[in-house]
């Protein structure tokens, strides 16, 4: 006859009942133990659930009691004509195992503990052991649930990263054909190259995801197959759990938990339309107009609106579905430029219009995108800021600078080599955009900064104003070369 053991154990002595008795609240004990633990508490309290019990003396528990007496006999029955469970018997010393080591995982005898395999070994036992062993599965299977819980909420991102990508490449391709439409028909060859690229990169990132994703579902898999593993061994016998402890332990310690790297997943849309007019015509005759910065979209944060040709930016206040992809700002309404600059000289010009709301300079391409940071040096910006009527150069503390009317139109001049940031006010500069710099009598400095550059820079926006930021065009000639050969005199 098989009888349930772990239900006939006392909570507080954890060994078979002596003298059972029953308290109101259906919890049993021990008489003996009972009454101990309410003289050492001071109330008259449940041991397990902590519920009052009543004052009158609590009544045995006969069924109980019984089972127990039973329970002894067959033991002692046991004992007495030499008969064990053999999975209690250690296969080495045909002893009764009556310890758990904790350095192999493993029951043994007490002969086991005196050999050189578990010499100076720690133990306790089994009694202990299958409380501690519980324990600790009990905490790798929570562990393995929210990890299941982030799988999870990242195939749900993944799986609307891929709808997001979709919208990206049919986005692309018709800003891509609106822009072919523009020219001459002439250039149907290089639209339709273009287009290729951008099916050809919406494929291997649509590649790169169901990679990911299928991945995923496997490791998720393999998930729900521990789980399953984890909850046969709990609901198995206290004897099997330790002898399948190591193995179990070893199972779950095996799967990765490391997070999924999600980078560089969406479509690289600067790559396809930064300065596509300028690209497509470099090498015609015709002027062109040609923006110095470009927008990365996959940057800006999910409130800022950008401009079909990626060089305007507005504040919206509300979330157009964007992914929370590594690259993008998701604290702060900010966004950067596609090109990264690393040495050489550069500049932007930003016509901030009626905008009340701005910060523009460079920021260090390693700055955080996912926390809230001061916009200072040393903190790898670099920066103008307008706000509240006031311009200010955002150094700690930050400088008021002097202005008589609003700046409406900014130029960003880098020199990356010398180390060497300028803002020069370029409102009322008679002078085209494109020629507007530290030469120009109309052009006034704002501020300059001077720092030795470390690493690469980015241009850098920010705006919480619904009117936009535009980075202005500049006038490009394409001269072609010719050989001059000279006319003959006769």
């Amino acid at each position: 006859m098989s009888l349930p053991v772990d239900d006939l154990q006392c909570a507080v002595c954890c060994d078979i009942f002596t003298d059972p008795v029953l308290l109101s609240c259906s919890h049993s004990f021990c008489r003996g133990c009972v009454r101990l633990y309410w003289e050492t508490s001071g109330s008259r309290d449940c041991p397990m659930c902590r519920k009052r019990a009543s004052k009158a003396a609590p009544t045995t528990n006969l069924a109980l009691r019984n089972l127990c007496d039973t329970l002894q006999e067959a033991q002692r029955e046991s004992l007495s004509t030499g008969k064990e469970d053999p999975e209690m018997s250690c296969d080495l010393h045909a002893e009764r195992l009556k310890l758990f080591c904790l350095v192999d995982k493993r029951p043994m005898c007490v002969v086991c503990q005196s050999s050189k395999t578990h010499k100076n070994h720690e133990c306790l036992p089994l009694e202990e052991a299958i409380v501690d062993c519980k324990e600790e599965l009990r905490s790798t299977l929570a562990s393995l649930r929210d990890k299941m819980d982030s799988l999870k909420r990242i195939h749900t991102n993944s799986m609307d990263t891929m709808d997001y990508i979709k919208n990206q490449a049919v986005e692309t391709q018709q800003e891509i054909q609106a822009k072919f439409e523009q020219l001459h028909q002439v250039l149907r060859r290089q639209e339709s190259e273009r287009l290729a690229a951008v099916k050809r990169e919406e494929e291997e990132k649509l590649a790169g995801m169901r990679d990911k994703i299928s991945e995923m579902a496997d490791e998720m898999l393999s998930l729900e197959e521990s789980f399953t593993v984890l909850e046969s061994e709990l609901n198995a016998d206290d004897m099997t759990l330790l002898q399948n402890f190591k193995a179990i332990q070893e199972r779950c310690n095996s799967i990765p938990l490391g997070p999924v790297n999600m980078a560089g997943t969406l479509i690289d849309v600067s790559k396809h339309l930064s300065n596509l007019k300028y690209s497509i015509w470099e090498n015609t005759n015709n002027h062109l107009e040609y923006t110095p910065v470009t927008l990365d979209p996959n940057t800006a944060h999910p409130y800022l609106i950008l401009s079909d040709d990626l060089t305007s930016l507005r504040y919206s206040g509300q979330s157009f579905g964007c992914p929370e992809n590594p690259e993008r700002f998701q604290k702060s309404a900010e966004v950067v430029g596609m090109r990264p600059l690393g040495s050489g000289r550069h500049h932007w010009i930003v016509d901030t219009g009626g905008n009340g709301d701005w910060l523009l300079g460079v920021a260090a391409s390693s700055t955080p995108r996912n926390a809230e940071v001061s916009a200072r040096p040393e903190n790898g910006f670099w920066t103008l800021c307008y706000r509240d009527g006031e311009l200010r150069a955002m150094v700690s503390p930050p400088t008021p600078l002097a202005s008589a009317t609003p700046v409406r139109r900014v130029r960003v001049q880098l020199d990356y080599n010398r180390g060497t940031l300028c803002f020069f006010d370029c409102s009322s500069s008679s002078s085209s955009s494109s020629s507007c710099d530290e030469d120009d009598a109309d052009a006034r400095l704002l501020y300059r900064f001077e720092s030795a550059f470390t690493e690469m820079l980015l241009p850098y926006f920010y705006t919480q104003s619904p009117h936009p930021l535009t980075i202005l065009p500049e006038s490009v000639f394409v001269t072609a070369l010719r050989q001059y050969t000279p006319t003959q005199v006769p």
